[in-house]
């Protein structure tokens, strides 16, 4: 499997305003002069060596991962603003000849994880397939009403593109079989009218996407379901939109502090732990403050071992 960045924000898109864009600017500046970068052909190695708190964005677009499969298939986790990019990329390809078929999972359908949906570009051309899977009954109106008048111009139903809709159910007996070595399990997640988690194994590789989750010192400890779903994950990518001050403030408002997610990671073997669905109100370098902060506090905990990242668009994981 191959894991894609498209967008890492909660709640609604963040881009990088002018004041953060010179700050920045600036302390590239600074190391330049600080490193007499002279040059022309040096500055690739100069960028290529900067810290990663100025080397990367970690991106204004909201939520939208890409899992390729082994055999090639395109899976899409939500459809938040990230989705537009994707859909660009994708249509460099089969997609722009109407001849792509994508398979679209959605967690939940708040704005934030199906805004981009209406600028994915694949969805305008005849021919191409979207399968979209759901745990939710309604998820086709859901899909439809956000892009119906006076909301949007074009009507989601009358785009050219084939829509099939395949429900998850849940409790799964059995985990879905999506190719002949490939299985997909959901899980349910405490937020506010509802999310899931989705499990992908392959290869004996787990990939678990579990965002807009509110997970507490409690939850962790005290389901079986719980333990048995996440435990063992080689890639988790978890919400961690909150410090452990906003997460005893913002109760039930459906997610869960950096701190906290590092306990589930600990909890939970979990080799890799990327957080995401970042608060739109930080700056990157807020959110770099809180994955120090985060790797901090994972030093203070026996026997974890578990890499921590800070999740930013256009990141790439292979499994």
């Amino acid at each position: 499997m191959q894991i894609r960045f498209w967008g890492t924000r909660g709640s609604l898109p963040a881009p990088i305003n002018n004041k953060e864009y010179r700050d920045r600017l600036y302390r590239i500046l600074e190391l330049s002069i600080k490193n007499r970068l002279n040059k022309i052909e040096d500055i690739d190695n100069f960028i290529t060596n900067l810290p990663n708190e100025l080397q990367y964005l970690c991106g204004g677009d909201t939520t939208c991962v890409s899992v390729k499969s082994n055999s090639g298939k395109l899976y899409i986790i939500d459809c938040g603003t990230g989705l537009r990019r994707l859909g660009d990329f994708l249509m460099m390809g089969e997609c722009s000849a109407g001849k792509g078929e994508l398979n679209i999972m959605i967690t939940h359908n708040h704005w934030d994880h199906i805004q981009g949906l209406p600028f994915f570009k694949p969805i305008y051309i005849a021919g191409n397939i979207l399968n979209i899977y759901s745990p939710y009954e309604n998820q086709q109106a859901a899909l439809e009403n956000q892009m119906a008048s006076p909301y949007f111009p074009a009507k989601f139903q009358d785009t050219p593109s084939t829509k099939n809709y395949y429900l998850i159910e849940y409790p799964q007996k059995n985990p879905l079989q999506l190719e002949e070595d490939l299985f997909l399990s959901i899980y349910p997640l405490k937020h506010p009218q509802g999310c899931y988690a989705y499990k992908f194994v392959q290869n004996n590789k787990s990939f678990i996407f579990a965002t807009d989750a509110e997970f507490t010192g409690e939850a962790i400890e005290s389901s079986g379901a719980t333990i048995d779903f996440f435990t063992n994950a080689d890639i988790l990518v978890l919400d961690s939109q909150y410090t452990l001050d906003e997460a005893f403030i913002k109760v039930d408002w459906g997610h869960t502090s950096y701190t906290m997610a590092v306990n589930c990671a600990s909890n939970w073997n979990i080799n890799k732990l990327i957080l995401t669905h970042h608060e739109p109100a930080y700056s990157d370098d807020i959110l770099q403050s809180n994955h120090l902060l985060a790797l901090e506090h994972a030093q203070l905990l026996s026997n974890i071992h578990t890499e921590i990242l800070l999740g930013r668009e256009g990141m790439i994981f292979d499994l």
